[in-house]
């Protein structure tokens, strides 16, 4: 953990801080079925868990939000034996909604088009490695079609420069961080790391999506 937040903390006083460019107009995911009842979970992975958590806790419709590891073993499902980046685990986080007042598909929209970059492999800012690639572990049939459809058609409209490189793989696994890692954005907000790249996310989301976005985090 302190490496992550040295080394951030370094390029950004080098650098000035993040830029962050998204298409103006963002393509709507394909159609699905209606909305099931009760509630929902998907798995997405895209580099440091706790920016994607930053932007997901705070989406209309989730209702609960857990940073942990998938890809990997449980015995090495620990942030210091994953930070290695030789347990094919990838930071990741586990999303309930409500498909009543939000879908899958627009959780998939909200995760390529502003909680983190589809289009880098094995690597999101200044965080390098297998742990940090993009993924999205379905669970079911639903969560594979959909996301295949998707970055289909994202590639096919060149929403990017350069192709997706977002893995569509089984969920064999999740397992929870510890908790001093849930909810990191929100008890260390001034936190170079945090400041410098995760806080960006969140308000990019923000800015770009205000309809979907609310105060209460989850």
């Amino acid at each position: 953990m302190q490496n992550r937040i040295l080394s951030a903390a370094v390029a950004l006083l080098a650098t000035g801080g993040l830029t962050l460019a998204l298409a103006a107009s963002f393509p709507d995911p394909p159609k699905v079925s209606a909305p099931a009842e009760g509630t929902a979970s998907v798995v997405l992975a895209g580099g440091c868990y706790w920016g994607m958590q930053g932007v997901f806790e705070h989406m209309k419709g989730v209702t609960n939000t857990v940073v942990g590891f998938s890809g990997g073993k449980k015995e090495t499902a620990v942030y210091e034996r994953v930070e290695e980046g030789d347990t094919n685990h990838a930071e990741s986080i586990k999303i309930t909604y409500d498909p009543s007042k939000t879908s899958l598909g627009e959780i998939y929209k909200v995760y390529f088009s502003a909680a983190h970059d589809p289009t880098t492999l094995n690597r999101q800012h200044y965080d390098v490695g297998t742990q940090y690639r993009s993924a999205i572990f379905y669970a079911n049939d639903e969560q594979k079609k959909l996301a295949e459809e998707y970055i289909r058609d994202l590639n096919n409209a060149k929403v990017f420069k350069d192709p997706i490189v977002t893995q569509v793989v089984p969920l064999t696994g999740f397992y929870p961080a510890k908790s001093d890692h849930q909810h990191y954005l929100d008890k260390y907000p001034n936190q170079p790391y945090i400041a410098g790249v995760d806080i960006p996310l969140l308000h990019n989301f923000q800015q770009k999506y205000p309809d979907l976005y609310t105060k209460e985090s989850k």
